[in-house]
């Protein structure tokens, strides 16, 4: 197709300007009645949060996203760019990517009077109208909305009433297009107010100029609730304008968390690395875990990032694992997963009894708890045998493990040992190789290894079997006698 480059032109192609908000609406409903795809890459909200943010767009109101910290909203905004036309007419060199059919600014006004059907003008990719801006404290009016150039004003011999000495900020000059602002909280109060007149009248005023710019777009904002407390709010008159708040979420099942870890994670590293669905779902399920956790401060939020920054870290420990014995062993292990406490750590917002507790204990804690869930979703929960005389004690069917370390045995494993030495440790227990492949059948032999561990695992986090972890190494022992000796 090719584009116009004059006005005469334009008007000769039939070209139809819309609003930019009539503009995202027509092309929304053109993807939804073709039944394409919209927001690909966002996992989870389709049934909750992309509705209601149709809703909006088709109502042409402004929004705000609410919700905790990696939640994918400044993501959904940027995506927001792909219902726009792929390019607009603008003037030529105007700064305000302002209408050929209706210019705003005294300049364009008199230049398309005079130029009529000659008017040169440009074309503007979609990329090219969306801006966003981060609220921080020393964010000023004239950051977003402008102000006067007395610089402009000397070079240019202008008077400084001359609409022309105005140095446009970055709201006006993403007219036509969209505009985010991401934790609109922090904006001090005083900044908020100049959004009013362009969230309500579609207009703005500089410094008290005679001026009225008419700007066309779509402002969105983003926010977290710890904000409205911890650093500031949302002035009410602001709040009122905004015409919809959507509030966002966590992924709801273990299906949509492995989805999004696996979107978002490095996982290609060259090496062919194999992660196995159970140890996916355990990493999943320390986020869940410490989402829940009365030691985590819950109105902070646990962000998936937690999750993708786990995932990219056990697959690093493998891969270390593998050039510390010089062999192509590049499987999980159960003991792989406390290599993740570093991405636990620095990403939970502890309470008081948490801060006592100590962010390390706890993240080992969240581990263990994961661990232990997977562990009863796959294998039986163990059994102690009953004391009545009267009954005979139910079957246990972990007794042979037991019995390997009531008898002062123990089993040592490490995230450093060579595959065949981690191989001959666990198949010192008799049985404990046909109980794993019984319960979790596979056809990886590595993967029967590893379910082995994760019964020691859950047996040691159901207090039946004791660990001690020494130097980042693992070793398992009796109950009674660790408990006599410590």
């Amino acid at each position: 197709m090719k584009l116009a480059k004059t006005l005469g032109e334009l008007k000769k192609s039939g070209y139809r300007n819309l609003s930019t908000k009539d503009e995202l609406r027509k092309n929304l409903l053109e993807q939804i009645k073709a039944g394409k795809k919209r927001f690909p890459g966002i996992v989870g909200y389709d049934r909750t949060v992309l509705p209601q943010l149709e809703n909006a767009i088709l109502s042409r109101h402004d929004f705000i996203l609410l919700g905790l910290r990696g939640q994918a909203k400044t993501r959904i905004l940027r995506q927001l760019v792909d219902l726009l036309d792929e390019y607009i007419p603008v003037i030529k060199d105007s700064k305000l990517n302002e209408n050929p059919f209706a210019p705003i600014s005294s300049r364009f006004k008199k230049l398309v009077e005079e130029m009529g059907d000659r008017l040169e003008i440009e074309w503007l990719h979609r990329e090219q109208r969306y801006n966003e801006k981060l609220a921080t404290p020393d964010v000023s009016v004239a950051d977003l909305i402008g102000d006067i150039d007395p610089i402009k004003a000397v070079r240019e011999k202008l008077d400084l009433s001359d609409e022309e000495v105005i140095h446009w900020g970055i709201i006006p000059r993403t007219n036509r297009g969209i505009f985010a602002i991401n934790e609109l909280p922090d904006l001090q109060p005083r900044i908020q107010v100049s959004l009013l007149n362009i969230l309500e009248e579609n207009d703005l005023q500089i410094r008290g100029f005679p001026i009225r710019v008419p700007l066309d777009m779509l402002l969105v904002f983003t926010a977290n609730p710890e904000d409205y407390t911890n650093r500031g709010n949302i002035i009410t008159p602001l709040k009122d304008r905004i015409a919809s708040q959507i509030n966002t979420h966590y992924p709801s099942s273990l299906g949509d968390a492995k989805a999004i870890t696996r979107q978002e994670a490095w996982s290609a590293r060259g090496s062919e690395i194999t992660i196995p669905e159970l140890v996916r779902d355990i990493i999943e399920r320390i986020s869940f875990a410490a989402r829940r956790s009365e030691y985590v401060d819950q109105s902070s939020g646990v962000s998936a990032r937690l999750s993708i920054s786990a995932y990219e870290n056990l697959i690093s420990n493998i891969e270390r694992r593998a050039a510390l014995n010089k062999e192509n062993d590049h499987f999980p292990r159960i003991c792989d997963l406390y290599s993740v406490i570093a991405s636990i750590v620095g990403k939970v917002e502890l309470v008081y009894e948490g801060e006592l507790e100590g962010p390390s204990i706890l993240a080992v804690n969240l581990i263990g708890e994961a661990v232990k869930e997977t562990f009863d979703e796959y294998f039986p929960a163990p059994r102690r045998e009953k004391s009545h005389p009267d009954s005979r004690p139910e079957e246990n069917i972990y007794e042979a493990v037991i019995d390997y370390f009531s008898t002062g045995r123990k089993l040592e494993l490490s995230d450093e040992m060579p595959y065949a030495e981690y191989k001959k440790q666990l198949s010192q227990i008799a049985g404990l190789k046909q109980m794993a492949e019984s319960y979790y059948p596979s056809r990886d032999p590595r993967e029967t290894f590893l379910a082995m561990e994760l019964v020691l695992e859950g047996l040691h986090r159901s207090n039946i079997i004791a660990k001690e972890s020494p130097d980042n190494k693992f070793i398992y022992a009796d109950m009674i006698e660790n408990i006599l000796r410590n």
